[in-house]
C-alpha cells in the first residue's frame, strides 16, 4: 500500500485543476502545466483534490501509484509556488552573467560558454559567482540547473566548478613529497 499514494493532492484557492481521461492540467498564478498519467493509474476529481488510486494489484501499477500523485504534486505546488535551485561557482576568474537570452559562463576554458536560456525557466545572477534557475516545471528546473553544473562540475582538489548550493565535495589530499 502506498503511503504517498493514499493521500488526495488539494488544489488550493486560484487554482483550477481539470482531469480529462489520463491527462491533468493545473492552471496557476505561476503558468500552466500538463502530466500524461501512465494507464496504469486511474485519476479523478474529488471534492477539492486530486485523488489517484492503482487501475488494478500489479507491481507496475502500485509503483506508478505513488509516482503519479507525486508528479501531480509537483505540478500544484509549482503553479502556486514555483521551483528555485541554485548554482555557486568556486576558482579564481570564473564567473557568470547574464547576456540578452543567454546565460554567459567564464570557467576556464580558452572560450566564454553560452547556454541558452529555455523556455518556462529564469536564470539570474544576484552575483557573478551565484545562479539561480527558477521555474514552475520542477523536472526542467532540475535539468537546465543539472545541465549548467555539467560544463564544469566541482573537483575534488581545489573544489573549483560549478556546485549546487550546499552540496558537498568530498576532497582528496592532492600529492606528498
Amino acid at each position: 500500500m502506498s503511503r504517498v499514494g493514499k493521500k488526495p493532492v488539494p488544489v488550493p484557492a486560484g487554482v483550477t485543476a481539470t482531469v480529462d481521461g489520463q491527462l491533468v492540467s493545473v492552471k496557476g498564478a505561476k503558468g500552466e502545466l500538463k502530466f500524461a498519467v501512465p494507464v496504469d493509474v486511474v485519476v479523478k476529481m474529488d471534492a477539492g483534490a486530486i485523488k489517484v488510486d492503482p487501475r488494478d494489484a500489479s507491481k507496475r501499477a502500485r509503483a506508478m501509484w505513488g509516482t503519479s500523485r507525486a508528479m501531480i504534486n509537483n505540478l500544484v505546488v509549482g503553479v502556486t509556488k514555483g521551483y528555485e535551485k541554485k548554482l555557486e561557482i568556486t576558482g579564481v576568474g570564473y564567473r557568470a552573467a547574464i547576456a540578452g537570452k543567454n546565460l554567459q559562463l567564464a570557467l576556464g576554458f580558452s572560450h566564454d560558454v553560452h547556454y541558452p536560456v529555455p523556455a518556462g525557466v529564469t536564470i539570474t545572477t544576484p552575483k557573478p559567482t551565484e545562479i539561480v534557475v527558477a521555474g514552475a516545471d520542477k523536472r526542467q528546473v532540475g535539468q537546465v540547473a543539472a545541465e549548467i553544473r555539467a560544463y564544469r562540475g566541482p573537483e575534488p582538489y581545489k573544489g573549483k566548478g560549478v556546485k549546487y548550493e550546499g552540496e558537498f565535495i568530498f576532497r582528496k589530499e592532492g600529492k606528498k613529497k
